[in-house]
């Protein structure tokens, strides 16, 4: 990022407003799939702003793409901002933008390693399963013999499918929600994987603390024995040089 100013500059003015475009964009995409009862005028409404936002991302890439002076590094560095730029056809995926959240978390509020990964692992975690149940059912409703038809089905599919559980009781049955399928899966083993490092490493940096703690206790008590240890000798050769002086006078 250091030989990018140009793009380090357009980052620092759009985070904040693409990060709320995206929470926005978020919003309308739930009022889309579950307020189905809706008047026309209300869907157009959020079918426009939903598309409004989405060009405003579009805009974005192409302008970081101008902006970037190594341009293939940027694309290989960028996969998943052009995936979502270049498959606007499929409705199901658009709310995965909101990723941009955490990207945006991670950059300004999070500073450690470990507090970055929290953030990925916990908000990642939420968001993805939001957007994939909401998406498998946007998918799903009103297809023939679908075993997802409600928001709490999708939610109950999602949450047996991010953490590999996988009961079977519900289950896609049109290509559009098994595409969010196969992208919740291969998100669930990558997430899970992160969640599983991250109680690993507590747990070590907890046994290490316990460890250090313990160390230091018992090096704090060896100096205090030594220091007793050098008192008692120090009253003994005192003793001994009375003795002696005694000796000396009888």
């Amino acid at each position: 990022m250091a030989a990018e100013p140009g793009l380090r500059r357009w980052r620092r003015w759009t985070d904040w407003p693409l990060t709320a475009l995206a929470a926005i964009f978020l919003a309308l995409y739930a009022v889309q799939v579950l307020h189905v009862s809706a008047d026309e005028n209300t869907r157009a409404i959020v079918e426009a702003g939903i598309w409004v936002i989405w060009l405003v991302f579009v805009a974005d890439y192409v302008i970081r793409f101008w902006l970037a002076r190594r341009k293939l590094r940027f694309v290989l560095r960028n996969p998943f901002d052009l995936l979502v730029v270049v498959l606007p056809m499929l409705r199901q995926l658009r709310a995965l933008r909101v990723v941009t959240i955490i990207t945006l978390l991670n950059r300004r509020l999070i500073h450690t390693l470990h507090q970055r990964v929290a953030v990925y692992a916990s908000g990642a975690t939420i968001l993805v399963g939001l957007c994939a149940s909401l998406a498998v059912l946007d998918a799903e409703r009103d297809a023939p013999d679908a075993t997802i038809t409600t928001f709490g089905d999708a939610a109950w599919w999602t949450l047996t499918t991010i953490t590999t559980v996988g009961y079977g009781d519900r289950y896609p049955v049109t290509g559009e929600g098994r595409i969010v399928a196969a992208t919740l899966m291969v998100g669930g083993i990558a997430l899970l994987g992160v969640v599983t490092g991250l109680v690993a490493s507590w747990f070590v940096r907890m046994l290490k603390g316990t460890e250090e703690a313990a160390a230091e206790r018992a090096e704090q008590a060896e100096d205090v024995l030594l220091a007793e240890i050098a008192e008692l000798r120090a009253e003994i050769r005192a003793m001994a040089d009375h003795l002696a002086e005694q000796r000396r006078d009888d």
